[in-house]
């Protein structure tokens, strides 16, 4: 039978190649086991797949047996999605933003509905959207951003309130009905969507929206705005005007004039006139400079959205910009039944700044000239910049309640971080790089970048007066006692290979980062072939842990970390050795594991 990764692969490419091709018969793959493993390898590793949703039900457990239980209820079409558990998540405004938490069945089975689904619209979707798509991230559309957006001369911030919790069911149900034409699939997205939730162990239905923490909510969220991303290319292509000429008149006469100028002086001898008339092309050269290159009497309208917020780039009046966010409002209330935010849709001019996935936009308006290698030329004039917000995020970061520094008599200070001085002098470095890490990695694209610098400073001193707080004595006996003798201080630590330490990071290493994109693995290409881990160790039939190979079934056991793992009991030392989340092991061994696990717990 042929793997099913390379049948998906099949209908993406029938997707790409054929935008109206409609599907049907999907729902055949939500019953072929191989699509089981692959989707619990994509959950495993998840922080979250140790989180309990109104059940006991986490990766733990997982088998053949499961996968084959699943299977059949799915085939006579008895699955029913527990309903999720409620759970609130703090928002920077001080907001709770709701978050829906799974049982883990049904999180492997949104899994599989996800690949199944992403195979087929995956390749639809248009280049404008960027939000929870592979080899996609906020990066990407950053980058969208600034190499489109050139010379715009208006901003439209775009928000859509509630966007996940008002998503239709009705018009969601519908948008995919127009691809894939199978029965089966939909009434299974129907019991997901209308599962419901519990809060405070209290069950409420869902009328519209889908839940943030599902697995397939972000792509039902994409398949639901790809109509917002269409109609924004509608009105693109309804607004953009080209400009009545290409250069301005009194540019066009001054290159003419420069250009007749540089004839005159190849044909001149005479070494006197020679250096008059260079004279006048440089006075010419320079006016030419200071003078307005092109028409800018052309309409242009370019549109980048992420997840529910998106921003409009136009080039035009101001009219035209209250024209395109009424034309806007109005689709999102009558078509998608969500409402645009008027607070946080602004119009803004391009001089000023847009906010945008955390960063500051603008267009400059700056006539510096760079000098080549034969010319000079106005390299900044009407390119977008992006600029790392210092005083909202950086310093907001500083101050947070796990403070890093404080501002004393009007100067800001590195301090300890208490809480961090009970931990290991690597867990702490390793804690305060991370954060660095990720901070600098993500405005890697900001132009005022090297001001991080100053952050960095205060991040290393905060991470030497905690360290210095942990060992009871001053920083300068802390960089005594972890330098390398190269100027530099790291942790050391032992390997297989020998010592190694850990360095505080560095800020600038984070400039102009790679890891801009979501890493996303060629998954059609690795298992077309080949069977996953998973499958392979459950296939083997034989118990990690006592090594029988007669039992009547054989589990995963899944434990959350292993660094927490105290290597007290046989099994601990057993994933500890194999530096493993994961054992395969035979039904008996699994059920000592967890009757040991309570006793545990009943004696503390």
């Amino acid at each position: 039978m042929k793997p099913t990764m390379e049948i998906l692969e099949q209908i993406k490419q029938n997707s790409k190649s054929n935008e109206n091709e409609v599907f049907t018969r999907l729902y055949r793959y939500m019953l072929r086991s191989d699509l089981y493993y692959i989707a619990y390898k994509n959950l495993y590793a998840n922080s979250g797949a140790a989180t309990k949703g109104v059940d006991n039900d986490t990766a733990d457990g997982f088998g053949e047996d499961k996968i084959n239980k699943i299977i059949e209820s799915l085939s006579d079409e008895s699955y029913l999605p527990k309903p999720a558990r409620r759970t609130y998540i703090a928002k920077a405004n001080g907001k709770q933003r709701p978050l829906g938490i799974p049982t883990f069945t049904d999180k492997l089975v949104q899994e599989v509905l996800r690949m199944i689904l992403e195979s087929v619209y995956e390749p639809t979707f248009l280049d404008c959207s960027h939000g929870f798509r592979p080899k996609r991230s906020c990066h990407t559309a950053l980058q969208s951003i600034k190499k489109n957006f050139t010379g715009s001369r208006w901003f439209i911030e775009g928000d859509i309130k509630g966007c996940f919790d008002n998503i239709e069911h009705n018009t969601l149900i519908s948008l995919i009905n127009n691809k894939i034409k199978d029965a089966r699939l939909i009434k299974l997205l129907w019991k997901f969507l209308k599962a419901g939730y519990m809060e405070n162990w209290k069950y409420h239905s869902t009328y519209s929206g889908t839940p943030q923490g599902g697995i397939v909510s972000p792509l039902l969220s994409n398949i639901y705005l790809h109509e917002l991303d269409k109609f924004a290319i509608k009105l693109s292509d309804e607004l953009n005007k080209p400009p009545s000429r290409r250069l301005t008149r009194e540019y066009e006469y001054i290159s003419t004039k420069i250009k007749r100028l540089k004839k005159k002086i190849g044909k001149t001898t005479n070494e006197v006139a020679k250096q008059a008339l260079l004279a006048e092309l440089k006075e010419l050269r320079s006016k030419m400079l200071k003078t307005p290159c092109k028409q800018q009497d052309d309409k242009k309208l370019k549109y980048v959205r992420y997840a529910d917020d998106f921003i409009v780039a136009v080039n035009g009046n101001k009219e035209d910009c209250i024209a395109i966010k009424s034309k806007l409002s109005n689709f999102i209330a009558n078509v998608l039944k969500m409402e645009l935010s008027e607070e946080k849709t602004l119009i803004t001019h391009s001089n000023d700044y847009a906010r945008f996935l955390g960063y500051d936009i603008c267009v400059r308006r700056n006539s510096q000239v760079k000098a080549h290698s034969n010319h000079t030329q106005r390299t900044l004039n009407n390119k977008v910049e992006l600029i790392a917000p210092l005083e909202d995020k950086i310093m907001k970061f500083l101050f947070s309640k796990n403070a890093i520094s404080q501002n004393k008599n009007g100067t800001i200070e590195p301090i300890e971080r208490t809480k961090l001085a009970n931990c290991t002098p690597l867990e702490i470095v390793s804690t305060y790089n991370a954060e660095l890490r990720g901070i600098c990695n993500y405005y890697s694209l900001a132009s005022n970048f090297s001001s991080l610098n100053y952050f960095s400073y205060l991040m290393e001193y905060s991470c030497l007066k905690t360290l210095a707080r942990k060992h009871k004595c001053s920083i300068g006996k802390i960089k005594a006692r972890y330098k390398d003798g190269k100027g530099k201080w790291g942790i050391p630590y032992d390997t297989k290979k020998g010592e190694k330490r850990c360095y505080f990071a560095t800020f600038s290493d984070c400039k102009e980062s790679k890891t801009s994109g979501d890493i996303i693995i060629n998954a059609e290409s690795i298992y077309k072939l080949s069977r996953t881990t998973f499958e392979s160790r459950l296939a083997a039939k034989e118990c990690e842990l006592c090594g029988t190979t007669e039992a009547e079934a054989y589990e995963m056991h899944h434990t959350n970390k292993v660094k927490n793992l105290k290597g007290k009991k046989h099994w601990e030392i057993v994933m500890i050795a194999k530096k493993r989340k994961t054992l395969c092991v035979c039904v008996d061994c699994h059920i000592e594991i967890h009757k040991n696990d309570k006793k545990q717990k009943a004696i503390k």
